[in-house]
Formats: structure tokens, C-alpha cells, sequence
């Protein structure tokens, strides 16, 4: 299990090239508004080198790396909220996803169209318009069930009221929503009403070739560093077209282009890494000589949960858990009876919460 982020952003911004990239599904890209009608959903493996270094020692019949699921969204456009371009299928298929990538453009390119100049701002905000305005919508409507709830004097109604009301006022009055502190059932109560404007988000600045080995020069990169500094959200730049074109390369060949672009690392990678951190999530690892295994989880999560991600047998007959951290799995050389020597496998209970890259076997009654 991975996340599940969806790539939104207006039309001809490089949101189903940059798809292309990551899925290598050929999702179609053109050269028109709303090429994307249906959400293509690509299921992408997540690259971690742990698992890679796990492998080599293990030597496993099968690998299973962890895995992102990313939804190409067709181009919102000013009026989405209200149904322009189709905009309520698109803005019910954000609903769905976890995170969001917004693109923006900031590369120049004459023969493909856009709304006018180009402005990530201007373009971030007709996004975050149109997902207000359907937020408040959404929230507007659970006011006038919540007010007759309260008039029945339904048990919470009242205190749930109060709360919708303050996540109006934020959305009316576009406060920052990424600093809200709130506790464990207000915030089921917010994981209910599924607003768009509060989700997890990354903004995919989709630049040149020429751009990206200089972006932090750039005008226009600036002026976003400068909008999203306090916001909560995270920036990554990247070439859609390179990606494209590295994701048609073998590793090496991969390594050798990025190296002649003066890249230390491609933006797919950045933008899985900043979507695990910006969700929360980990990964642990299975490692036997039948399977080796990466498993995403949310940081917080008990042994017992980790081992629901498995099989909820295992976590409904959870015993106990047999974990190594990933680095005294990696001094021992993957070896087993050389952890136990050297004293680093450890027996942990129900209670344990588990660790980015612990090596874990469970034992479990069925």
C-alpha cells in the first residue's frame, strides 16, 4: 500500500506528460484544453535503495517494492466549482485522493496554449478559488444538517456545529489551513466533510530544460518560493519532458543524462520522498528468502498495525514481533544468525510502534 495523489492543475500545464513520466502508461497528451476527461490512474512502484541493499544480500525469489497510486486529473478551469469544463466530475475526483501535485508552468513554449501569460501564482490561485468555492459549498450544506441536528438536541450536534462554523470562517476568510490545532474528534469530523482545500499538497513547478539547471535563479520560481513560504506547502521543480524522456532509460543511461544536466536527482524521486513526508509515512520491510517486501504505513503506527498491512489475520492474531533496524540488518550482511550474535534482533509486543526501515517477522496465531 502507498498513497494516492492526484495531479491537478489548469489545462496545458504538463500534468499528463509529467503522468506519462511517472506511470509510463502513454495517458494521451495534447495540445488542446481537456484532453483528460476521465482520471487515468497510474499505479507507480516507490524507489528506496534500502530494499534494493535488502535484495542484494537476501537474494529473494520475488521483489515487491511499496507503491503510489497517481490520478491524472483533467485541466480545472475558472468556474470549475460551478460546473465549468466539467468541473464537478473533476473536483469529485480530487475528493478521492489523499494528496494533491498541483503543475504549474513556468517554462515558455509559444505553440502551447495557455490562459495568458505565464503566472504560477495567477494560476495556483484560480486552483485554489475553485476549491474553496466547492469547499464552502460542502461545508455549507453540513451547517444545515448539523442546525437541525442541534434543534433535536442529537447528542454532539452542537459542539460539531460550532466547529463547522469556525472551518467556514477559515475558508470565507482563506486563512492557512496547514497549522490547524484541533483534536482527535474534531478531527474526524474534518475527515468526513472531505474538503479539497485541506489536503496535503505539492506544488510541481514544471520548468525547462534550460530553466532547471539554474531554477533558483528564475523569476517566477522565486515569486513561488516567496507565495507558498508560508503556507505549508512544499515546492518541487522539475522538467515534465525530461522525466518523460528518463523514464525511457535504463538506470545507468538514467544516471549518465541527469548527471550531463547537472541534476543530482531526478523530480520524480523528490516529489515521492516529499509525498511521504508530507502524509506521514514510513516504510518497513519483509525480508526471506521467498519475498522481500517494502510496506508503507503512517509514522505512529503499532507492530500489530503493521501487521494488518499484511493480512488482518495477522493483526486480529498478532503474538509478537521480531524486528532489526535497517542498519543493523545491513552490518550483519542480511544475515539472520549474525544478528541474533550480534545481539540486535529484538522481540517486541503490541505496543511497539514501528520505525522507517525496520526488517520485521511477525508471529501471529490464526
Amino acid at each position: 500500500m502507498g498513497f494516492s495523489c492526484g495531479i491537478v492543475g489548469l489545462p496545458n500545464v504538463g500534468k499528463s506528460t509529467l503522468f506519462n513520466a511517472l506511470t509510463k502508461a502513454g495517458a494521451e497528451s495534447s495540445n488542446y484544453p481537456f484532453c483528460t476527461i476521465e482520471p487515468n490512474v497510474g499505479v507507480v512502484p516507490v524507489p528506496d535503495e534500502r530494499l534494493d541493499k535488502i535484495v542484494s544480500f537476501v537474494k529473494p525469489k520475488n521483489i515487491v517494492p511499496t507503491y503510489m497510486n497517481f490520478t491524472d486529473i483533467a485541466g480545472l478551469v475558472k468556474g470549475a466549482s460551478e460546473g465549468q469544463g466539467l468541473g464537478n466530475q473533476f473536483l469529485a475526483h480530487i475528493r478521492e485522493v489523499e494528496a494533491i501535485a498541483q503543475v504549474v508552468r513556468l517554462f515558455q513554449e509559444e505553440n502551447i496554449v495557455h490562459i495568458g501569460d505565464v503566472d504560477p501564482i495567477r494560476d495556483i490561485e484560480i486552483i485554489m478559488t475553485e476549491l474553496r468555492i466547492k469547499d464552502l459549498e460542502t461545508i455549507s450544506n453540513r451547517l444545515k444538517r448539523l442546525e437541525k441536528d442541534v434543534k433535536v438536541a442529537k447528542k454532539g450536534a452542537k459542539e460539531e456545529f460550532t466547529f463547522a462554523q469556525s472551518i467556514e470562517d477559515i475558508l470565507s476568510n482563506e486563512k492557512p489551513t496547514h497549522n490547524l490545532k484541533i483534536n482527535t474528534i474534531e478531527q474526524e469530523w474534518l475527515d468526513d466533510y472531505r474538503l479539497l482545500t485541506f489536503k496535503p499538497m505539492i506544488i510541481v513547478a514544471n520548468v525547462s530544460e534550460h530553466q532547471l539547471k539554474s531554477v533558483d535563479q528564475d523569476i517566477n520560481f522565486k515569486k513561488l518560493l516567496e507565495y507558498t513560504k508560508d503556507k505549508g506547502i512544499e515546492i518541487v521543480p522539475l522538467s515534465a519532458k525530461i522525466e518523460e524522456e528518463l523514464s525511457a532509460l535504463n538506470q545507468e543511461e538514467a544516471q549518465e543524462y541527469l548527471q550531463d544536466l547537472g541534476v543530482k536527482e531526478s523530480g520524480l524521486r523528490q516529489l515521492i520522498r516529499k509525498g511521504y513526508d508530507l502524509l506521514g509515512l514510513i516504510t518497513f520491510f519483509t525480508a526471506g528468502e521467498k519475498e522481500c517486501r517494502g510496506w508503507t504505513i503512517r509514522k505512529g503506527s503499532t507492530a500489530p498495525q503493521g501487521a494488518g498491512k499484511i493480512h488482518s489475520d495477522f493483526e486480529k492474531g498478532f503474538i509478537r514481533a521480531e524486528v532489526i533496524s535497517y542498519k543493523d540488518f545491513m552490518n550483519a550482511e542480511g544475515s539472520y544468525p549474525k544478528v541474533r550474535d550480534n545481539g540486535k534482533l529484538r522481540v517486541e509486543g503490541k505496543e511497539y510502534i514501528l520505525q522507517d526501515g525496520d526488517v520485521v517477522h511477525f508471529r501471529f496465531n490464526v
